[in-house]
C-alpha cells in the first residue's frame, strides 16, 4: 500500500475551490481506486493523505486531465505553495476501530 501525503499553506480558497475538492475527491476514489483520503486544515496550513494499493493508480491519477487543471489552480490561486510526498507503508498497526 501507498500514501501520498499532500502538505499545503493555503492562498485564496473560494467556492471553485471547494467544488473542485469534491470532484477530485470522486475521481480519485472512482477511476483511480484510491482507498482512503483524510484533509485537515489549520490556520493557512493544510494536509491530506490519501492511500492507495499501488503506485500505478496514484502515477494514472497525477496525469488524469482533470487533476492537471486542478493543480494549475491550486499554483495559481489556491496554494501559496505546497509538497507531494509518495510513501510505500511498509507497516501498520490498529487499536480499536480501524478510522
Amino acid at each position: 500500500m501507498y500514501a501520498v501525503i499532500f502538505k499545503a499553506k493555503t492562498g485564496q480558497q473560494d467556492a471553485q475551490y471547494s467544488q473542485m475538492v469534491s470532484i477530485m475527491r470522486d475521481l480519485a476514489f472512482e477511476q483511480y481506486n484510491c482507498q482512503d483520503f483524510i484533509a485537515v486544515t489549520e490556520g493557512n496550513q493544510e494536509i491530506a493523505i490519501s492511500y492507495w494499493q499501488n503506485e500505478d493508480d496514484i502515477l494514472r491519477w497525477h496525469q488524469n486531465a482533470q487533476h492537471a487543471v486542478a493543480q494549475q489552480l491550486g499554483r495559481e490561486k489556491w496554494y501559496a505553495s505546497y509538497t507531494v510526498e509518495v510513501v510505500k507503508i511498509e507497516r501498520r498497526y490498529t487499536f480499536g476501530e480501524s478510522i
